[in-house]
């Protein structure tokens, strides 16, 4: 596939945190970050740089909580110079100039229920990126009112109508969980289905802008850094720029991305057996199973061949369904109403997680 050769080029070139908004935004998709209680903070950064430093698209960075109104989210998404008579409508944004210092990371001004006092536009657009840090924290309405966000483009409000951009990804960032439920996620179910993939990003796997301004990272990962250069893993020096003609390149070859019968069947398998799965209480939609086949396509342009293999498969579906999927717990499993015992339900269902889940369906036989 010799004209995707200059994506897998430049896929090689991206860190992981990278090509997940590289996928999303060719799709115009939505992305789920997930990241540890100690690294969110330099997660958020870092998706910060690579918006500004490697796709040029505007940002803000709202860090939420159960205190966070629907005032505080609306002004928030909104570029700093259009609230009139402030300079900088969040606590919590990051500059959305084309040239990101390290340093204007730390000059934030509050807005805090100031929203509905504030005069705008009758229309005014928002921010390209929204980084919902901590977004499982905010009440339903909110969330309600950012799937409608994701969905139409469009938020109305008191002061005014929202609107989206051409270019525009929701990326919630939140604490990854071992076990997951529709409580324990905290995302409203129909927002979390909307979510096109998950990526988890650890300590260890780098922070490709950070690392190169090691003083600006939160002081518990210091010494992740250091090891991390330890193992001699590069800082790169320039980073590749991302523009839309890119982007349409790469959804356009997915297209073009061709599917066997074993494969499509291989597909369906991984989410009916899913599905039954005595452990998994729901989550695997209609939506899902699209998403599984759309990103398992983006996934086959990044590899530089144009046709799916079982292993491209496996691993788009860990990506699309582990964020999705709820665990049953003991009460829920159907076994119970023929006479099985619920304690022997419960040694079984004790360990099970999302992970265990998908490497659990994966062992289904692949096509040759």
């Amino acid at each position: 596939m010799d004209d995707s050769s200059d994506i897998t080029s430049l896929a090689l070139e991206l860190s992981d945190l990278e090509v997940a908004l590289f996928l999303c935004l060719a799709v115009h998709e939505h992305c789920r970050i997930e990241a540890t209680d100690a690294n969110i903070h330099d997660v958020a950064k870092e998706l910060a740089l690579i918006c500004t430093n490697t796709f040029g698209l505007s940002y803000t960075i709202l860090d939420c909580s159960s205190a966070t109104s629907y005032d505080d989210f609306c002004a928030e998404l909104l570029p700093p110079d259009i609230v009139k008579g402030h300079v900088r409508p969040s606590r919590s944004r990051m500059t959305t100039e084309s040239s990101v210092t390290l340093s204007s990371m730390q000059d934030s001004r509050d807005l805090r229920g100031r929203f509905r006092s504030a005069t705008i536009e009758p229309k005014r657009e928002i921010v390209n990126v929204v980084i919902a840090k901590n977004f499982n924290h905010v009440n339903d309405d909110i969330q309600r009112q950012a799937l409608e966000l994701m969905h139409s483009k469009r938020l109305a409000t008191q002061a005014g109508i929202l609107e989206a951009p051409a270019e525009f990804l929701f990326v919630p960032l939140t604490v990854r969980t071992a076990k997951q439920n529709q409580n324990q996620t905290g995302l409203n179910p129909h927002l979390n289905d909307y979510i096109f993939i998950s990526h988890f990003h650890d300590t260890e796997d780098g922070f490709a802008y950070l690392e190169e301004n090691a003083d600006w990272l939160s002081d518990g990962q210091m010494s992740a850094s250091s090891v991390i250069r330890k193992l001699e893993t590069p800082i790169k020096k320039s980073h590749p720029g991302i523009d839309r003609q890119t982007l349409d390149h790469l959804q356009q070859l997915s297209n073009a991305v061709t599917v066997g019968a074993d494969i499509a069947r291989y597909q369906q398998d991984i989410t009916v057996f899913l599905r039954l799965s005595r452990a998994v209480s729901g989550g695997i939609s209609t939506r899902s199973n699209l998403h599984f086949k759309a990103f398992s396509k983006l996934l086959a342009v990044l590899h530089g061949i144009d046709y799916l293999t079982p292993s491209i498969v496996a691993l788009a579906a860990k990506k699309v369904f582990r964020h999705r999927i709820i665990v049953a717990s003991p009460e829920e499993d159907r076994s119970l109403q023929y006479g099985s015992d619920f304690k022997a339900v419960s040694q079984v269902l004790e360990y099970a997680n999302p992970d265990s889940i998908l490497d659990g369906v994966l062992t289904l036989e692949a096509p040759l």
